[in-house]
């Protein structure tokens, strides 16, 4: 944030380094915000918001527009202008952009799915270090694996590292499909939201697609069967709730252990809970003061979807966010259930449920539909009842694990 009386000129989007899932590329703006590309009907669903659900989805910013810019050497930038009605100053960018993410390959998708490229030492561990705190270093499942070179503790030799690739992989995606579509000038309209894994120093965030149905009211036939197809093939049909996306901060190693939505796609019930138990474990322990504060969390969840009468939250995902560096000053031996009480001082006021430990947030509502909203869609009754169906699995599954089950 500027000081008073600075005016923000523009910002320069960076891919945000923590997405897990999903197909957008979410965008940080700054250090507690995101953004993404802006959907009428997940707009009209902020706007709404009923007062319950707020505590369980990222506060909503408001609109930028946004443009792509070619630096001096030819690299795209997604640039941010917080005004919708002013002209963007575009000198104002540093040319070269000092930061990781901008060398994208844009010569279409051919090619390796290299999405980093190679820095020099100095910048990209400054940038790494401005960018995520701590050792930030990540171990992956995926195939976007890429070489990008890092001083180790003693700053020497670069080690072979990669990054959680999801997001890169979407953003490059998104980067070349608008460069393709548009010229430099067009202006898109980009969503703020809350970057709700800001205050923790090493986001663990599991992704879970809710429900049982997958597909909006406006999908065609094709898209339509193509996802009933995926909900029949995974957990979406059988616990109304399939993995999206993980990362899990491994204490010894310190590396993320990360898996993708082709993972969790694959998974049987019970390969499920064992990826749920695998989330709630940094490598050496199972972090048996986490389950209370979900649960919890969840149980409150459920209460509020049971009230919404009419909302179908298609498509939608469940976080669940945890710190993976365990508070100190509260690391009691692990049969110790009362940990979940411990408050962080200054942090418990954000989440109404209280438990500052862990996050659950609703997020991803381009096909949520409810009586009222501007997208004329079906208007349905009662509930959300494959939502609820996902979730009471979910606690359940939760509390076996919590009974050691």
């Amino acid at each position: 944030p500027l000081g008073a009386g600075e005016p923000r000129k523009v910002v320069l989007l960076e891919p945000f380094v923590h997405q897990v899932g999903g197909h957008v590329s979410m965008l940080q703006y700054d250090e507690h915000t995101v953004c993404k590309p802006l959907v009428s009907q997940e707009q009209s669903f902020y706007e709404s918001l009923p007062l319950a659900m707020r505590q369980f989805t990222p506060q909503y910013k408001g609109i930028i527009s946004v443009h792509l810019k070619k630096d001096s050497l030819g690299n795209l930038n997604l640039i941010a202008s917080p005004s919708l009605h002013t002209e963007p100053l575009l000198d104002t960018i540093k040319e070269p952009s000092v930061t990781l993410w901008h060398k994208w390959a844009t010569g279409g998708s051919s090619g390796s799915e290299r999405a980093l490229v190679k820095w020099s030492h100095t910048q990209l561990t400054k940038t790494l270090k401005d960018s995520c705190p701590g050792k930030m270093r990540l171990r992956t499942d995926l195939q976007y694996c890429t070489d990008s070179l890092l001083e180790d503790a003693n700053g020497n030799q670069p080690e072979r590292n990669s990054y959680n690739p999801w997001g890169l992989h979407c953003h490059r995606q998104h980067l070349n499909r608008m460069s393709s579509k548009y010229n430099e000038n067009k202006l898109h309209q980009f969503l703020l939201l809350e970057n709700v894994a800001s205050k923790y120093n090493y986001p663990c965030i599991l992704d879970l697609k809710m429900g049982t149905r997958q597909h909006g009211d406006d999908a065609s036939e094709e898209k339509k069967a193509r996802h009933i197809k995926k909900c029949e093939q995974s957990t979406s049909a059988s616990l109304g709730v399939r993995i999206c996306g993980m990362q899990v901060y491994q204490a010894e190693s310190g590396h993320f252990l990360c898996k993708d939505k082709y993972y969790g796609r694959k998974l049987t019930p019970e390969g499920f809970r064992q990826t749920l138990r695998q989330f709630l474990c940094n490598g050496n322990h199972l972090r048996t003061d986490l389950l209370e504060p979900i649960i919890l969390q969840l149980k409150a969840l459920l209460s509020v979807i049971r009230k919404q009468s009419s909302y179908r939250f298609y498509s939608s995902s469940l976080l669940i966010i945890y710190d993976g560096l365990e508070n100190k000053e509260n690391a009691a031996p692990l049969d110790n259930h009362l940990q979940g009480h411990f408050p962080k001082t200054n942090r418990t006021a954000s989440h109404g449920a209280g438990h500052s430990k862990v996050d659950v947030r609703m997020i991803d509502f381009a096909h949520t539909t409810f009586k009222g909203s501007k997208c004329n869609h079906t208007t349905y009754d009662g509930p959300d009842h494959g939502y609820i169906f996902g979730l009471e699995n979910l606690i359940k599954i939760l509390q076996n694990i919590s009974e050691g089950k």
